[in-house]
């Protein structure tokens, strides 16, 4: 496909997809697609997932864990409370298209299944924590502690690391680029707070220390970082990276980091003949419905967020 063939291939996605193409990808009037996006709670994709919703509030009766999960099922279920919330909101989908008062009524019902926590106080992951932060903030959920929490656990090297619990004092990718893109996304909803934007900086350099993919102590590749797949849920790859210094810079209103450069390429260099990019390596796991393609095939969002990627280095580089 030429290029305006795949941007018109990408204009006929569910609307979840369809307006950020419009507003990132073919400037459309804010009217087009904040009108695109209000379809997204009534119809689509986003209209099922909301459906799913139970009168308690939750989705699957759990809060990371659906209530039957089980060790046996291959990968992690992906239909939970918090998963469910993660994808909403990053489809746009406006707080008011849940149930009313989902925020009381998760703070009434939800527990996390470490420990018989409360919701909205968080827990030991970074991960959920971070999840937590940012769904907390668009649902207007009281989350104070958990952005205080951010800032006293990042770790002596700049970033958080899940496992910090275990005895761990290095700090972990995956668990630094879930950290600084939720922190970023409270951030844009609510200010934040100059402490926590002063850790998501130092989380940012953690990872631009390290070229995006390497290790530090060895300068290895590290494994998986190339391979993409959507949805991206929690995992650590160059174009998810790319994706958050994208937005980063826009909100800080700062340039590119050179270091940055590498994983561009990487991503570039992932298009196919096709002029896409296809999925890779998808997350396994049970979810309510799939809303990509089987690993092979010419994925939309993917080719969505590549296209923003190197369009926002292009014009800024």
């Amino acid at each position: 496909m030429t290029d305006d063939e795949v941007l018109a291939w990408l204009r006929e996605s569910d609307p979840s997809l369809r307006w950020k193409v419009e507003r990132d990808l073919l400037d459309a009037p804010p009217a087009t697609w904040e009108a695109t996006r209000a379809l997204v709670a009534r119809e689509g994709y986003g209209a099922r997932l909301l459906a799913l919703q139970d009168e308690d509030g939750l989705w699957a009766g759990g809060a990371y864990f659906p209530a039957d999960a089980s060790r046996e099922e291959p990968g992690q279920p992906w239909t939970a409370t918090t998963w469910s919330l993660n994808t909403l909101r990053e489809w746009g989908v406006d707080a008011t298209a849940l149930r009313p008062g989902t925020a009381a009524l998760l703070d009434r019902n939800a527990r996390w299944e470490y420990e018989d926590l409360p919701y909205w106080g968080g827990e030991v992951d970074v991960c959920i924590n971070a999840f937590t932060l940012a769904n907390g903030a668009w649902l207007g959920a009281d989350v104070d502690g958990i952005r205080n929490w951010f800032v006293e656990h990042r770790l002596a090297d700049g970033g958080w690391n899940c496992e910090w619990v275990e005895g761990s004092t290095r700090s972990s990718f995956a668990s630094t680029l879930n950290a600084v893109i939720h922190i970023l996304d409270d951030e844009r909803r609510t200010g934040g707070t100059p402490e926590l934007r002063a850790a998501r900086h130092a989380g940012e350099e953690y990872i631009l220390e390290r070229r995006v993919r390497h290790r530090l102590s060895t300068d290895e590749v590290l494994p998986s970082v190339d391979r993409f797949g959507y949805p991206f849920r929690w995992r650590y790859t160059a174009l998810r990276v790319l994706d958050h210094f994208r937005a980063a810079s826009e909100a800080d209103g700062t340039p590119p980091d050179p270091r940055l450069a590498e994983a561009v390429k990487v991503v570039r260099n992932a298009r196919d003949a096709d002029g896409t990019w296809h999925q890779q390596d998808p997350p396994v796991g049970r979810e309510w419905f799939p809303v990509d393609v089987p690993a092979g095939l010419p994925s939309p969002w993917l080719t969505f967020f590549a296209l923003r990627v190197l369009r926002w280095w292009s014009a800024a580089t």
